[in-house]
């Protein structure tokens, strides 16, 4: 165990979010292998009609390339050069295919399924209680809302529903940083990560949403018709590969660095 203090750690959202943007260049030339050869398998579609048993191998494909980079970003964001990178496994370029890849599969799933769970669980409670609620379907069907159920047990109902929104969306901030954590503990990490992430859910979920901007302003130009058909597909493609993943891998690395508490060299 380091000496950091597990209960007290805080991120530091500015210092994170300057180390992202410093690392960029960084992460650019080491993975840049794989986020060309990940922009050009998502672009292919888009100039290459796909059809039939093609598109499992595309997709599949496809998936690899976003593991690869993925991988590689990783290593790169939670190392100071690329040396300390290669020492985890770094390819030329950022490509690479070993096991730390399949760990971060594994770890995913794990992730998947506890939160499908959680997500099902939620579900089925929410579907009782409203149930239990005898709230008038026909005045639902009809859009009178005056009518629905007294002000009250709509208030209750409301409260609940958004509840059942929020604990997703904690779990979800709380397991970001289990790709960094596989990495960096060169071990498969799911629900550890929690612990990790503990008492930093509104930073974490600050820099998330900070570093998301590149997808919100595409998604906007995309809604308003600004960006429209093939040119579109291709600004949104590549503006994730280019710049929405490095920045998103880039900010939990730096976000992990921070709040990790041991390394592997140490004992758990």
């Amino acid at each position: 165990m380091s000496n950091k203090d597990v209960g007290g750690r805080r991120l530091n959202l500015q210092a994170a979010l300057g180390t992202t943007v410093r690392a960029l260049p960084r992460l650019w030339s080491g993975a840049a292998g794989a986020l060309i050869l990940c922009a050009v398998l998502w672009l292919l579609p888009v100039f290459w009609p796909i059809e039939g048993w093609m598109r499992w191998a595309w997709a599949l494909a496809a998936a690899a390339s976003a593991l690869v980079a993925v991988g590689a970003l990783a290593r790169l964001s939670i190392r100071d050069d690329l040396t300390g990178a290669r020492a985890l496994g770094l390819g030329p370029l950022g490509l690479q295919a070993k096991p730390p890849e399949a760990r971060l599969v594994g770890a995913l799933l794990l992730c998947l399924l506890f939160l499908s769970m959680i997500v099902s669980i939620l579900a089925l409670v929410v579907l009782a209680i409203f149930g239990m609620a005898e709230l008038n379907v026909q005045a639902i069907q009809a859009r009178d809302w005056a009518a629905v159920g007294a002000p009250w047990k709509l208030g209750v109902l409301a409260v609940l529903a958004a509840g059942a929104v929020a604990i997703p969306l904690l779990l979800i901030v709380r397991l970001s940083l289990f790709v960094p954590a596989t990495l960096g503990r060169r071990q498969m990490v799911s629900l550890n990560s929690m612990g990790i992430a503990y008492g930093s859910f509104w930073p974490l979920l600050a820099g998330l949403i900070a570093t998301a901007l590149p997808k919100i302003v595409l998604l906007t130009l995309i809604a308003t018709g600004t960006l429209a058909g093939r040119t579109g597909e291709v600004v949104w493609i590549l503006g994730l590969v280019a710049l929405q993943l490095p920045l998103t891998i880039g900010f939990l690395g730096a976000a992990y660095r921070q709040l990790e508490y041991w390394s592997p060299d140490e004992p758990k």
